[in-house]
């Protein structure tokens, strides 16, 4: 009954890790470019009471065994990269990804993250930041005298200057993609940096073989199901109470051991 009262305590700590996730998908349904997690289980080391070898003393090989478990652990949380809904919002330096790939933003030491969110601005420098002042890392630079700005599905920037009539172009955005995008490591800010799992990024230009086009005026919101969230909440809220009666049930026959009298 010790065993048992431990098995169903690692089974609360599971259910409430998994209510954690959901928490924290919740919390973000509006968050830009954000991928929803999942914790994925695996039960663990169990004891074998009595083996299958030599049944009743006969000789002859048992069916199966008694072997008894000592509960679960999270093995991973894993992020889906499926699409989120593209939105349409009117800012021109918007962009979303319609299909594979991430926008590479460079950071202060030369390294670089990766990341879905496509709301970009300019700072007092021109160049194209995320909001935490990240510069894209194609690093290209508007002139203060352009008019207007344009960003095909080829991730081509062209700008129309004060008094042209003919668009001149200042580069292309580079997109990056991994075979496994779920090995990324989330380090807040909408931003992943590339880990063993995920293995090296392949970069290419959005609408090549393999990329999404870029999409400029929209967003990629959040891939985070409200509905199926509220369900799975569901499911691990019944599953902590059931647990949580294994150990309140272990208790009681303890007790009632214990206050056995010859």
């Amino acid at each position: 009954m010790i065993r048992s009262l431990r098995t169903a305590a690692l089974g609360m700590g599971a259910q409430q890790l998994q209510l954690d996730v959901i928490a924290n998908n919740l919390a973000n349904i509006n968050t830009t470019g954000f991928k929803r997690s999942s914790v994925e289980f695996q039960d663990v080391l169990y004891e074998t009471i009595v083996s299958g070898a030599g049944g009743g003393g006969l000789g002859a090989e048992k069916p199966a065994v008694i072997q008894i478990g000592h509960g679960n652990r999270a093995v991973s949380t894993f992020r889906t990269f499926a699409q989120g809904t593209i939105t349409d919002t009117g800012n021109p330096l918007d962009m979303a990804i319609d299909g594979d790939g991430f926008f590479q933003v460079l950071r202060p030491d030369g390294s670089f993250t990766y990341t879905r969110d496509g709301s970009f601005h300019l700072n007092s420098d021109g160049f194209i930041v995320n909001s935490s002042g990240l510069r894209l890392a194609s690093e290209i630079s508007l002139p203060p005298e352009s008019d207007s700005v344009s960003i095909g599905e080829n991730g081509i920037i062209e700008v129309l200057l004060s008094g042209e009539i003919t668009p001149s172009e200042l580069g292309q955005i580079e997109l990056a993609k991994f075979v496994n995008p779920a090995g990324l490591l989330a380090i807040g800010g909408n931003m992943y940096e590339e880990t063993v799992a995920s293995g090296p990024p392949s970069i290419g230009f959005a609408s090549d073989a393999g990329f999404g086009r870029t999409l400029q005026g929209f967003l990629e919101k959040s891939n985070v199901d409200v509905v199926q969230e509220m369900i799975n909440m569901i499911i691990a809220q019944r599953a902590y109470e059931i647990n949580s009666k294994a150990v309140k049930t272990a208790d009681e026959m303890l007790a009632v051991a214990n206050n056995i009298r010859r």
